[in-house]
């Protein structure tokens, strides 16, 4: 249950987690304390150790700042509209206009490109 490349072994939702504690440097104690679950709860999780939840699996989620989906199977690791939304509140308003417009040809252009 989990993204696959070739060669390489497929990785557990522990696994993912793991990485992405580390990628955003919290250390395990404070993954828990953000998930409200204990730092051995999380150690066993990460290694494989133990299942966990749905409950739990949302916590991460949150925490993480990831879909369930991704912590799952890999998919999606960010939240691409809220990434788009945040790019977008960095324009004057006065420009947003013409930003929509470069969107629409580009999406245009690409439509062909399926």
């Amino acid at each position: 249950m989990g993204f696959i490349m070739e060669g390489a072994k497929e990785i557990t939702p522990g696994e993912r987690i793991l990485q992405l504690r580390t990628e955003r440097h919290y250390t395990r104690e404070q993954l828990a304390y953000m998930a409200d679950i204990s730092g051995k709860f999380l150690y066993e999780i990460e290694n494989n150790k133990k299942g966990f939840s749905a409950v739990t699996l949302l916590k991460l989620s949150k925490a993480l700042d990831v879909s369930l989906d991704y912590i799952m199977m890999g998919n999606s690791a960010h939240k691409p509209e809220n990434e788009i939304v945040a790019t977008l509140e960095r324009f004057n308003p006065n420009v947003l206009d013409n930003i929509e417009r470069l969107l629409k040809i580009a999406y245009e252009l690409t439509k062909g490109n399926k």
